[in-house]
């Protein structure tokens, strides 16, 4: 018996990687969080599987669940959003797995930021703007950052952000982000995305909070902040110039 850690990427059920997909398929238990996966996905799960949306379920609860499956001898497939890398709570699962002696691995995903560029064409690291991509959080309402790690001292950088779970708090984000990067710096907003419900916003941090507040969104979504989202301004890179002499 193995728990899997399944990234279910972004939501939509063709995204699942080919392993992924085996997995579930072979697992007669699938926790999953409700909020953020498309029911397509679940469609993977075989007949008569214990499905359990964890979106209510405190950490002992979910354990609980894991522990169960193990006595029983069934493998479980323990779906996690984006990537299981990132703000998956994947590590303090293991940790008590560890104690318990129940095995596990990790299946990795597509995470929601990756699928917001493809759906906006755009690469977040371009020649002389960015070279760097920073993967954040807010900070109010959530486990404590460390104090090494402000949104300022990463605005610094002028790296192309990547804010997670932070939409709620995006009007305050984005004045904290001008002085780095200023009013008209670019900004996207992908929520749900790949999902029916998908719905992707553009803006710059000027505007992008009334977007954000006009349409309602409280979960379930990134936020892309940098000069890299422009599609002009930058020169062309080495990667595909000609190495022959002249």
């Amino acid at each position: 018996m193995t728990v899997h850690f399944i990234g279910a990427g972004p939501g939509a059920h063709d995204l699942l990687t080919l392993r992924a997909v085996r997995l579930i398929e072979q697992s007669p238990v699938c926790l999953y969080a409700g909020t953020y996966l498309d029911d397509e996905v679940l469609s993977h799960c075989p007949p008569g599987a214990e499905l359990i949306d964890t979106q209510r379920l405190n950490l002992d609860d979910i354990i609980g669940h894991l522990g169960r499956a193990h006595a029983d001898g069934k493998d479980v497939a323990r779906l996690c959003s984006g990537d299981p890398s990132v703000y998956s709570a994947v590590a303090e699962q293991a940790r008590r797995l560890d104690r318990a002696g129940i095995p596990w691995d990790v299946t990795p995903g597509v995470p929601a930021y990756a699928a917001t560029a493809a759906l906006l064409g755009r690469e977040l690291t371009v020649p002389e703007v960015a070279q760097s991509v920073v993967l954040t959080r807010a900070q109010k309402d959530s486990t404590k950052m460390p104090s090494t790690e402000t949104l300022a001292a990463f605005a610094q950088t002028r790296a192309t952000l990547v804010l997670h779970l932070a939409i709620r708090h995006v009007r305050r984000l984005a004045d904290e982000l001008v002085p780095f990067y200023g009013a008209d710096c670019p900004v996207a907003v992908g929520s749900q995305v790949s999902q029916p419900t998908e719905l992707v916003l553009t803006g710059t941090l000027a505007d992008i909070a009334e977007q954000v507040e006009a349409h309602g969104l409280t979960q379930a979504a990134v936020i892309l902040v940098g000069w890299a989202l422009r599609a002009e301004g930058f020169v062309e890179s080495h990667l595909y110039q000609s190495r022959c002499a002249p």
